[in-house]
C-alpha cells in the first residue's frame, strides 16, 4: 500500500483550473487514482506548504507551466472505495482559478498528456461531473473578472 491508498486520514490536495486565452488546461493522469482519465492538474499539499504554493508547485511539476494563483473555486471530497467498500482513496481538494504566467507546456510527473481545451469541446474529454462543475464555475469567475 502506498501512502496515498488506504490512508488513515483524508489527504489534502489542490487543483488548478488554468485559463489561458479562454482555454482550459487539462492533464491525462498517468497514475492511480484515475490513471488514463482527464482531469485538472494538481496534487497533495506537503507539510509546511501553503495551498497556493502547493498548487503552483504541482502545476510546474506536472505541466511545466508557471501560474498566477487566483481565488479558490471549490472545496470538495474525492472518496474512492474498493470492492470490499473500504476507503481506498480520500482526498479533500481545494481548486483554484489560475492564469498562465510562463513556462513551456509539457507532460511531467504523474501525467501522460497536457492539452489546452476549448470550453466548447470539453464534452470530448472524459471528465468527472465534479470536474466539469468546477471548470464551469471557474470559467464564470474568469469571465466576470475580465
Amino acid at each position: 500500500m502506498s501512502g496515498r491508498s488506504y490512508p488513515k486520514q483524508p489527504i489534502v490536495g489542490v487543483g488548478a483550473v488554468v485559463i489561458d486565452e479562454g482555454r482550459v488546461l487539462l492533464v491525462r493522469r498517468a497514475t492511480e487514482p484515475q490513471a488514463g482519465q482527464w482531469s485538472l492538474p494538481g496534487g497533495r499539499v506537503e507539510l509546511g506548504e501553503t495551498l497556493t504554493a502547493a498548487v503552483a508547485r504541482e502545476l510546474h511539476e506536472e505541466t511545466g507551466v508557471e501560474i498566477d494563483v487566483g481565488p479558490s473555486v471549490e472545496v470538495l471530497d474525492r472518496i474512492v472505495h474498493d470492492a470490499n467498500r473500504r476507503v481506498q482513496y480520500h482526498y479533500v481538494l481545494v481548486d483554484f482559478l489560475c492564469t498562465v504566467r510562463g513556462g513551456t507546456r509539457r507532460a511531467g510527473s504523474d501525467v501522460s498528456e497536457v492539452v489546452l481545451a476549448d470550453p466548447f469541446e470539453l464534452a470530448g474529454y472524459q471528465l468527472s461531473s465534479d470536474t466539469r462543475a468546477v471548470i464551469e464555475k471557474a470559467l464564470d469567475l474568469w469571465r466576470r473578472a475580465r
